[in-house]
């Protein structure tokens, strides 16, 4: 058992933590998304830029000013940056006032 838990113990310290993205996050009103999916306003879902292609259904969580929230990957954002997020209106108020339209986030895939 000890010879385990320290197995178990190495490859989590060799994989390390999450890797870890900073970015503007702004919002948008989802629809039918790359992925094939169609969404709404209330749906908790992310686009990202055309960089980080092939996450479709991958979920990130987000995190602004000690605040965070998780979205589902439905879309791309072709005129977002490498690390920058574009969420749904709901994912958005959950972090900040809407009203700001662009806040500096980091985020992973979980």
């Amino acid at each position: 058992m000890v010879s385990v838990s320290k197995s178990l113990i190495a490859i989590i310290m060799a994989v390390g933590p999450a890797l870890a993205f900073s970015g503007d996050m702004t919002w948008y009103n989802p629809g039918l998304g790359a992925c094939g999916w169609t969404n709404g306003d209330g749906d908790a879902v992310v686009a990202l830029s055309p960089s980080k292609s092939g996450n479709c259904g991958k979920t990130i969580n987000i995190h602004y000013q000690g605040k965070s929230t998780t979205a589902k990957v439905v879309d791309k954002c072709p005129g977002c940056a490498a690390e920058a997020i574009d969420v749904s209106p709901t994912v958005f108020d959950k972090l900040a006032n809407r009203d700001q339209g662009r806040v500096p986030v980091t985020w992973e895939f979980i």
